[in-house]
């Protein structure tokens, strides 16, 4: 059997191409795998450690599976992260995708609740009046017509109920961890990704390449955080034209001082939901700041800015003018109209 055959080539650590892989994935997501099986490739995979081409691989698989959405534009962006960090930080990825909404950059946020946090991004638009669990087809309409829509991995990824059971017995990080910003059902064509590591930043850009993405920042905080943070400098590897140039970004480049770790933390969904409220209210401090930041970066990614600079003004100017407001606003009718 193949997938037999694969997993003993990742047993005895040797790397698999985007074929190889992309089967074992197409044999689990039909269904044809054990799960004693699905945790054994998990568990050989992550002692192994993953290869680009192998993230490519077992994306290409899954996005096949994937109920997908077609955009109007061309110029579409996702900020979904890896998640993982371990930070308590509030929903820093999500209020940055309404922002950039907000300076009319199309955005297709793809995003599940809480795994490892007390509030994923769903969790918290959820309490924002997003009705979350709405059909594909609803959520294509909220991206072509408000520039906004939320892409609730459950919906979109029904094949990944034959990796669940497999997932939570053996209870490792493994590559399933890192497939959702690598699968947008919409194929964004750019994309602002933190991972959990700082090793990851180059080989998610190199996936990233490989699975046609034009534009990327792979973005991971000497701080922990799976965002471009503002309390230290920030691990960066950039997509562009092809190519991948790595390098720190250092907020105090753009603001007066490094933010404490404290002041970025979140916590339940209530009050993460009221963070980001706050902040599209216009409140100011190192929320916004970071939110801000993260903004900028999307925008550059989105061709929306020439820089950090004139990206760090688009987004002030979307939350201050009630923009970015009402564009959570709009998608919140719009998915309880169309519930």
């Amino acid at each position: 059997m193949t997938f037999t055959r694969n997993l003993n080539l990742i047993i005895q650590r040797k790397n698999l191409d985007q074929d190889q892989m992309a089967l074992m994935l197409e044999d689990i997501f039909s269904g044809q795998i054990t799960e004693a099986q699905i945790g054994a490739f998990m568990a050989a995979l992550a002692t192994k450690g993953e290869t680009f081409e192998e993230l490519a691989g077992a994306a290409r698989a899954m996005r096949r599976k994937a109920s997908r959405i077609q955009t109007v534009s061309k110029k579409v962006i996702d900020t979904c992260g890896t998640g993982g960090d371990s930070s308590g930080s509030f929903n820093i990825s999500t209020t940055t995708a309404i922002v950039v909404a907000g300076c009319g950059v199309t955005v297709a946020k793809h995003g599940n609740r809480s795994i490892s946090s007390k509030c994923g991004s769903a969790d918290v638009l959820e309490s924002l009046g997003v009705n979350i669990d709405t059909d594909p087809e609803v959520v294509e309409e909220a991206v072509n017509e408000i520039g906004i829509g939320f892409m609730f991995a459950p919906r979109f990824h029904g094949a990944m109920k034959y990796a669940a059971k497999a997932r939570k017995d053996v209870g490792i990080r493994s590559i399933f961890n890192m497939l959702g910003p690598l699968t947008n059902p919409a194929a964004a064509s750019c994309q602002l990704l933190g991972v959990y590591a700082p090793q990851l930043t180059e080989m998610f850009a190199q996936a990233l390449k490989l699975l046609g993405v034009s534009k990327a920042f792979v973005v991971h905080g000497h701080d922990g955080m799976d965002e471009i943070t503002t309390t230290a400098p920030t691990r960066v590897s950039e997509l562009k034209s092809g190519l991948i140039r790595s390098y720190d970004l250092d907020p105090i480049e753009f603001f007066e001082d490094y933010a404490a770790t404290e002041d970025l933390k979140g916590g339940d969904v209530e009050l993460n939901a009221r963070i980001t409220r706050d902040i599209l209210n216009g409140d100011p401090g190192p929320k916004r700041n970071i939110v801000l930041l993260n903004s900028a970066a999307a925008l550059v990614a989105a061709d929306a800015a020439a820089d950090i600079k004139e990206g760090l003004e688009l987004a002030a100017g979307a939350l201050d003018s009630g923009r970015a407001k009402e564009k959570l606003e709009q998608l919140a009718d719009f998915t309880q109209e169309n519930a």
